[in-house]
């Protein structure tokens, strides 16, 4: 047999998984936030724990200062990366709905980090616009994060190899787009198409992309690690 499928074979696997890795380190706050978002109805756009676990990973590994959030939904992520970044860190937060945001910021604010974020009400493209217009912003970012619309993912690329460092890190969510990636576009859910072509569509672009090396993982629904090379 030339490769084995994915381990996760079943959801038992990946509970085992949460509550024996996960869960027994997720800080309280994160916790919190992750229970408040639950009670949403679009709870499934917040970060996967396990995947947020990888991430504070990356964030200490780069020791990662000055960071960006492309797509902020209620907090989760830009909690985990506020606890984590040093105490001077900051975080350009970008989502064009700041309602979510609310909703998860009392829990920010509980846990003290809320003076290390930046957050932008804006579509991302004008903002990222307008972060290049600062010179002094090129290629000084250390840690990326982006969870926004699917269709505008090269977009964001092209102006996030210009901010972020050589060695930087920028990290896609959603980059296995619910499996269906790996299934026949008519077996595919109408709902999931347009997002389906977009990403299969970033995923070549990325492989094919020399400024950056790759590295897909099976966490929450794929995330795509890039470094700036």
């Amino acid at each position: 047999m030339e490769h084995e499928t994915c381990l996760l074979q079943s959801d038992e696997l990946y509970k085992y998984i949460l509550e024996t890795n996960v869960y027994p380190h997720e800080p309280e706050p994160l916790k919190e936030i992750r229970a408040l978002t639950a009670s949403q109805p679009l709870f499934f756009m917040g970060t996967s724990p396990d995947a947020g676990q990888m991430m504070e990973m990356l964030l200490k590994l780069t020791g990662a200062k000055k960071t960006i959030e492309v797509g902020v939904y209620t907090g989760y992520s830009l909690l985990l990366t506020a606890l984590t970044i040093p105490e001077d860190g900051k975080i350009v937060a970008i989502d064009i709905n700041r309602e979510y945001y609310e909703i998860g910021r009392p829990v920010i604010e509980k846990a003290g980090v809320e003076h290390k974020i930046d957050f932008i009400e804006s579509d991302a493209i004008t903002a990222l616009d307008k972060l290049l217009e600062d010179h002094d912003n090129e290629g000084s970012f250390d840690y990326v994060f982006v969870d926004a619309d699917k269709t505008n993912y090269l977009n964001y690329h092209e102006r996030l190899l210009k901010l972020v460092k050589v060695n930087g890190v920028i990290v896609y969510d959603n980059t296995l787009w619910y499996g269906s990636v790996a299934k026949s576009e008519n077996s595919v859910p109408e709902i999931l198409k347009e997002g389906r072509i977009s990403i299969l569509k970033f995923n070549k672009a990325l492989v094919d992309d020399p400024q950056v090396k790759i590295s897909m993982a099976p966490l929450g629904d794929g995330i795509t690690i890039c470094r700036r090379v």
